[in-house]
């Protein structure tokens, strides 16, 4: 059992616990919530013994083992699986031990027994493959990976250990999908305690049972996952403000009396009662609750459909193929999530969308007034981390005039203080804000994120969520974040195989597959041959009805369009003559949404047609 009481401590007089108390009991998994900077990590280091309290205590059972994920695992020449064995210190000290004496050989064997030692290497090589390493490259050396895929081996090793209080922090900013749906069901069997500090919903409802708030410096647990904590937390909040104003009219009524009658001899005792009652009341405070950061994203103009059509198309590196005989087409309204394991070509059709690679062959069609916004994780390190964000906004926007460069950062939550700070100060999340509002400056008519949510908290990540429904354009989003996955993609793609091809399917059932052990929607064995085989297959008229779908909405959201703007010509005052601009403006504007809806429209008898030919033969 973990025991936390009255703890209190400072970081250059600033104090972040200030007589915490909370009780883990054995075998909890616990994830750890609050904001950035509360102290999360600081608790971590706290219960490790690397700091020391300045009052109170933390206590756990003798001889319990605490582990966590080392900052970087060397670039040594050691194997992937043998780095692994060797965080089981106590197997690997039996296993290299030499000696002669026959006691100690069978005390050697027994304990080696004991501890399971000779189904460690078969353990070792699953959770490696849990978190996307193959078989081949289990055998391979770490200085061949890069610090990110370290970062993952360090996980596998502390896994691997199996200590009685496990620390995770932030372990999913280093995994894609995949290893995080992996590392979920991981923790959810882990036999010993579990303390994870994360900003990933889908972990925090999946994988604990318990949330610890770390708020106003003191520690509160909660029973249930992050969902539960999130409604059981707002009714406190709720009940809190009632007792707090109630207090407050309370208080301001014993304040009147006091005010009117102290001077009175006939009630000035009445009136000192009243003021020692105003003395002893304990102000109710409410938790403190902070408003998201919101998103501002800039609206594009609409543009014809498709925006990208892909016909045959290849990408690679160096002449080798990558990705082959990619056929898609992206809509401004689409909301496209790429699925698929780390290594399968995510990102390569990101940068391919993006304009970062060219094709190797087939072809590429973009609409000529297409803008695209790009956002990756790499794209936060290459910051100038010696210029403020002002300053990188300056050098996109000369024109612009300093009051409208910093309503733009107030709009991606970068207040006066950050604007001003030079980059290398700022945090990871306020660096993230940054480079999507770079991403965004121009008013991009295709998004394209790749990981957005690596560096931002819960309450962030909701204001992302919420920026990119409100958002006119298209999306192509890959995160290892299921939240914000479930919440903004409609579509799903499968990057699998030097392929993408649609899963038609939702997140849930490709998590099962995942988890089942399989990469690829199940699909219906083809049934036999038939002498008379002209209904097209059941994946085609599902293609065509979704077409039919789209086109639909297509239609409706510009004939709301069409509606504010009709609305807007009927209104009088654009005639004056001071707005003779204006009006041309609009004029132009509903002719171009009469032409679209047109095009739109026969787009969707077109979708029809093929439909309904395909659903009569």
């Amino acid at each position: 059992m973990l025991r936390i009481e009255d703890i209190s401590f400072s970081i250059a007089g600033r104090p972040l616990l200030e007589g915490a108390s909370a009780t883990i009991p054995d075998g909890h998994k616990v994830g750890i919530v609050g904001r950035n900077g509360t102290g999360k990590t600081t608790l971590f280091r706290l219960i490790r013994g690397e700091l020391t309290l300045d009052t109170g205590a933390i206590t756990l059972p003798t001889r319990a083992r605490i582990g966590g994920v080392a900052q970087e695992v060397p670039s040594s020449e050691t194997s992937l699986i043998d780095t692994v064995l060797a965080a089981d210190t106590e197997r690997a000290a039996l296993m290299a031990e030499a000696t002669d004496d026959p006691a100690r050989i069978a005390e050697i064997q027994t304990r080696l027994a004991d501890i399971d030692a000779w189904s460690a290497e078969a353990r070792a090589a699953t959770i490696l493959r849990g978190l996307s390493f193959t078989a081949e490259e289990q055998l391979m050396p770490c200085s061949a990976f890069s610090g990110g895929w370290r970062m993952r081996v360090a996980l596998a090793a502390v896994l691997f250990a199996a200590p009685d209080l496990l620390l995770l922090d932030e372990p999913t900013n280093y995994l894609d999908l995949e290893g995080a749906l992996w590392l979920e069901s991981y923790l959810a069997k882990y036999p010993h305690s579990v303390l994870v500090i994360s900003h990933d919903r889908g972990l925090l409802n999946r994988a604990v049972g318990h949330i610890l708030h770390l708020e106003d410096r003191k520690l509160t647990l909660y029973q249930g996952g992050y969902d539960t904590f999130a409604r059981t937390r707002a009714a406190r909040i709720a009940v809190a403000q009632a007792e707090s104003k109630k207090q407050d009219a309370r208080r301001a009524h014993l304040q009147s009396f006091v005010d009117r009658f102290r001077a009175k001899a006939t009630k000035a005792k009445q009136a000192q009662s009243r003021l020692k009652m105003l003395e002893k009341m304990q102000p109710i405070t409410a938790p403190s609750e902070r408003g998201f950061r919101a998103f501002s994203f800039p609206e594009p103009e609409q543009l014809s459909p498709p925006i990208v059509q892909l016909d045959g198309a290849s990408v690679g590196y160096d002449g080798k193929a990558v990705l082959q005989r990619l056929t898609l087409r992206i809509d401004q309204d689409d909301r496209i999530a790429l699925l698929g394991r780390n290594g399968e070509g995510k990102s390569t059709l990101s940068k391919l969308l993006a304009g970062k690679l060219p094709t190797m062959d087939g072809r590429l069609t973009k609409s000529s007034k297409l803008r695209v916004g790009y956002f990756a994780q790499h794209q936060v390190d290459e910051l100038h981390i010696d210029e403020t964000p002002l300053q990188h906004l300056r050098r996109m926007r000369p024109e612009e005039a300093p009051a409208k460069l910093r309503a733009r950062l107030a709009g991606f939550g970068l207040g006066a203080d950050q604007a001003e700070t030079v980059v290398g100060k700022l945090s990871g999340g306020q660096k993230a804000r940054l480079s999507l509002l770079l991403a965004t400056l121009d008013a991009p008519h295709m998004l394209i994120l790749d990981e957005p949510t690596n560096h931002l908290d819960i309450e962030s990540r909701e204001a992302l969520v919420e920026a990119l429904t409100a958002y006119s354009g298209a999306v192509i989003l890959v995160s290892h974040d299921m939240h914000l996955l479930e919440m903004t993609a409609d579509r799903l793609w499968l990057v699998k195989g030097g392929g993408v091809h649609p899963f038609d399917d939702d997140l849930a059932a490709y998590r099962r597959l995942l988890l089942s052990g399989d990469t690829a929607p199940a699909k219906p064995k083809p049934a036999a041959p038939k002498p008379k085989p002209k209904r097209p297959p059941r994946d085609e008229i599902l293609d065509l009805r979704a077409e039919v779908r789209k086109c639909e909405a297509r239609v409706e959201k510009i004939n709301e369009m069409r509606e504010k703007l009709s609305t807007k010509l009927a209104d009088p005052v654009l005639y004056f003559d001071a707005q003779a601009s204006n009006l041309a403006h609009w004029q132009k504007k509903f002719a171009e949404v009469e032409d679209g809806l047109a095009r739109a429209e026969a787009l969707w008898m077109a979708a029809l047609e093929r439909l309904e030919d395909a659903e009569a033969t």
